[in-house]
């Protein structure tokens, strides 16, 4: 049976996922909608799913590039970050926050406390609750990877002026 999520801090950053989304669920008023509406001609090239799924698809291989093919993967790394940035933090939060879900966290965790990076103990005040934080292995593996992190991130953006790469990091930041 599936466990109840963690009820988020009241500070918590993590949006109700129940209300991410504005529009309606009815297909029929989706119809109604002004872009469903459109006559101009449809370019995928011009949409914006094909288009971040571009971009995802560049980070990605630059990531694998250089974090190489038997390093971290993107999963693992922001579950490492986060971990690290937290200290401890429960397995269903950390899902959240670095946007998996149930199952990919879960194999994620796996992968990562099967490599001694990551220790997993039952919370003392919900034994329902997992606690996950860094190993002493997994700090320091961090610590290394991090700049590594940012190599990725700013050859993603490289074809980008210093000031478009702000502003699509803005924007970007406005849709999630």
């Amino acid at each position: 049976m599936p466990q109840p999520p963690d009820p988020p801090a009241p500070d918590s950053p993590v949006p109700d996922s129940t209300h991410s989304f504005a529009l309606p669920v009815d297909r029929a008023n989706l119809l109604q909608h002004p872009a469903a509406t459109a006559t101009d001609a449809y370019v995928l090239e011009a949409q914006v799913g094909h288009l971040l799924r571009k971009a995802h698809q560049r980070h990605v291989s630059l990531f694998t590039q250089i974090f190489g093919v038997d390093g971290l993967t993107p999963m693992q790394y922001a579950a490492l970050v986060k971990i690290s940035e937290l200290g401890e933090v429960s397995q269903n939060l950390l899902g959240r926050l670095v946007a998996m879900d149930p199952a990919t966290s879960q194999g994620v965790v796996k992968r990562l406390t099967d490599h001694g990076l990551v220790s997993r103990k039952d919370d003392p005040h919900d034994r329902r609750r997992a606690l996950l934080s860094l190993t002493e292995v997994g700090r320091t593996l961090i610590d290394t990877q991090i700049p590594l992190g940012r190599v990725a991130s700013a050859e993603t953006l490289a074809p980008l002026s210093a000031e478009e790469r702000s502003l699509f990091l803005s924007l970007l930041s406005k849709l999630t």
